[in-house]
């Protein structure tokens, strides 16, 4: 059976890595990112590059988009140059990114005018997670549909899971991004005051991941963090934009979140101090400047 030519938009930290295992699996790929040079090595490794998001949608049966934000869906889907303007009956659009659910359903509903099928499948996992094809991919939109992506979706993921209608995925990954930013304010705040009364974070941590507070956020990061190490899986700066996203369509909704507005503001004040481009781990960073303490191990 002849494998679905694929066409993939967004070729950054994660998407580069989804891309390389469909390549890796089999299919034909065709590849796109703003920066060209993004895709030299998926064209040496047997992708072929295209020059727009248009492109990608004539020479594909399924485009898969893995972009920063809303506005850059929108773009990519619907702007001059985009998909609309290559789209054909039939073919299949998965959004990947993180977005907001409004956007998702825009999308699907203006492309469906085409007679593109669409689908929203936001994942979880990070940096690690797109290496490893580990990724837990959270998809909206119809299900026979998602029963015909979802041998792609394996590629790329360990658990894939249909959520519902269009924007139906959205909703997921936000409930998601509340889940690890609230677990990594809670990490941070006991290893702030446990190194401020004196004791060794490393202990913490290690007494912490063996009881009930125990998750996979300390298992990850946590011997990252007390060592200093604020490297990014995932950018402080997208987990900002993902609680930005979270808030607004909470107030749509009618739905209080206070302790994810408290988090929403600690990751404010960690952008505001130029620390973005860093791990979401290092929001521990902004309560460690108010408490004048750095939660490091000591050397044995």
């Amino acid at each position: 059976m002849e494998r679905q030519r694929i066409g993939f938009i967004g070729l950054g930290i994660m998407g580069q890595h989804m891309a390389a295992h469909l390549l890796n699996a089999g299919y034909p790929l065709i590849v796109y990112d703003l920066v060209a040079a993004a895709a030299e090595g998926l064209v040496a490794k047997g992708a072929s590059p295209a020059s727009s998001c248009r492109e990608v949608a004539q020479r594909s049966d399924v485009v898969i988009s893995m972009v920063p934000d809303s506005p850059d869906v929108e773009k990519v889907a619907l702007g001059k140059d985009g998909i609309i303007e290559g789209a054909r009956p039939r073919q299949i659009y998965a959004d990947m990114s993180t977005i907001s659910p409004q956007m998702a359903i825009r999308v699907a509903e203006t492309l469906a005018a085409k007679g593109v099928r669409c689908l929203d499948a936001p994942v979880s996992g990070g940096q690690v997670g797109a290496q490893n094809a580990a990724l837990s991919i959270m998809v909206g939109g119809p299900l026979d549909l998602f029963n015909e992506a979802l041998p792609m979706f394996q590629v790329m993921g360990k658990v894939v899971t249909h959520c519902g209608n269009n924007g139906a995925g959205q909703i997921v990954k936000a409930c998601n991004q509340i889940q690890v930013a609230l677990n990594f304010v809670g990490m941070a705040e006991a290893l702030v005051l446990g190194t401020r009364a004196g004791v060794d974070p490393a202990v913490i941590l290690k007494v912490l991941s063996g009881g009930y507070a125990q998750t996979r956020v300390m298992d990850v990061r946590g011997p990252k963090i007390i060592a200093g190490d604020f490297a990014p899986g995932f950018k402080s700066k997208f987990h900002y934009k993902d609680l930005n996203i979270i808030m607004a369509t909470a107030r749509e909704l009618n739905v209080p979140l206070p302790a994810t507005a408290i988090a929403h503001e600690l990751f404010s004040a960690l952008l505001a101090k130029g620390r973005g481009d860093l791990d979401h781990s290092a929001v521990i960073t902004v309560l460690e400047d108010l408490a004048g303490v750095k939660a490091r191990a000591r050397e044995s």
